[in-house]
């Protein structure tokens, strides 16, 4: 009798043990992700209960290493989710957040993509779709998704304040104005807009009273200003210094790896410094990017400079081929 009583409260204590860890993991996933109730969505329904049970333990686990940080350890669980339901919209997104997170740019779009072919105007993805876009430079397309968003809720002045944050990182101080004017116009003003609108009309101010002499200064003001690459392609375009070509250039192909534009420029400046083992180098790179057929002439015609720089005359003829080949 006493060896049953043992045993029934052996199995007590187990079962107890295991309802405390399960309240604890419950506990933990409720109130350490405050941010997945504002933006993420609804898991699926239509599975039968172990199903559901065990897409659910993954999803959570990968929520949980997600709110420390672990994110890879969040992907392997995302891995198993979608291995039980297949291009479920909740784990693209989740997937998404996590490349992102890991600086994974590439993967962070193509799965946020997916997500949005499942769900097109869920607001949450497109916001995350506007970050992993401006991370890559991509501000012309931001814009667009961000113009969609203030549609979406047109009383939302954070929303607005990104747009106009866009815009000028766009090189659109014009439309940056207009936003920040229907901002105060419809939700007030703060210190941040009345300050940002002050600087911008001094800077449409001083850019009308500009004359062609001033063009160079200006455009490197505008660069250092935004950082975009509009901003760049018109300061390489209206400089003749080679120090100021080659600065900028050099910060460009940093800042701007697949634009061939600015490899071309560097490209063309080596060569005519005789430094043409450089030159080499920085246009085979850069042409790899190029799509248009009057650049793709603009590289071959420097490939074959180099070439002749360096003594090459095989390779200098068979560029040489290439560009008078049309």
């Amino acid at each position: 009798m006493n060896f049953s009583t043992k045993n029934i409260e052996k199995r007590i204590v187990k079962h107890s043990i295991k309802s405390l860890l399960v309240l604890f993991f419950l506990f933990f996933v409720l109130f350490s992700l405050p941010s997945y109730a504002q933006d993420s969505i609804a898991l699926p329904k239509d599975l039968n209960e172990e199903k559901e049970l065990k897409f659910q333990q993954y999803f959570f686990k990968a929520l949980a290493e997600k709110s420390i940080r672990n994110f890879q350890k969040a992907i392997e669980n995302l891995e198993s989710c979608n291995q039980i339901i297949p291009n479920d919209v909740a784990v693209f997104f989740e997937f998404s957040k996590n490349y992102f997170a890991l600086h994974q740019i590439e993967l962070a779009k193509e799965y946020i993509d997916r997500a949005l072919i499942k769900d097109p105007e869920n607001h949450w993805m497109l916001q995350h779709l506007v970050a992993v876009l401006q991370s890559s430079n991509s501000y012309t397309e931001a814009t667009e998704i961000q113009i969609e968003l203030v549609a979406q809720k047109p009383k939302n002045a954070q929303l607005k304040e990104t747009l106009t944050r866009l815009y000028l990182r766009n090189n659109q101080p014009e439309k940056a104005l207009e936003i920040v004017n229907l901002i105060t116009e419809q939700n007030g003003s703060t210190a941040f807009l009345k300050n940002l609108k002050t600087a911008l009309e001094k800077r449409k101010s001083r850019f009308k009273k500009e004359e062609e002499p001033t063009k160079l200064t200006s455009s490197q003001a505008s660069f250092d200003f935004d950082k975009t690459y509009l901003s760049l392609e018109r300061l390489l375009k209206n400089s003749n210094d080679e120090v100021v070509l080659l600065k900028y250039s050099k910060q460009g192909i940093q800042r701007f790896p697949a634009q061939p534009y600015v490899y071309l420029v560097q490209g063309k400046i080596l060569n005519h410094q005789k430094a043409h083992k450089n030159a080499l180098s920085i246009l085979k790179s850069g042409i790899d990017f190029v799509i248009e057929d009057e650049m793709e002439q603009d590289f071959f015609r420097e490939i074959a400079k180099s070439y002749k720089g360096l003594g090459n005359l095989k390779e200098e003829k068979k560029y040489l081929k290439k560009l008078n080949k049309d």
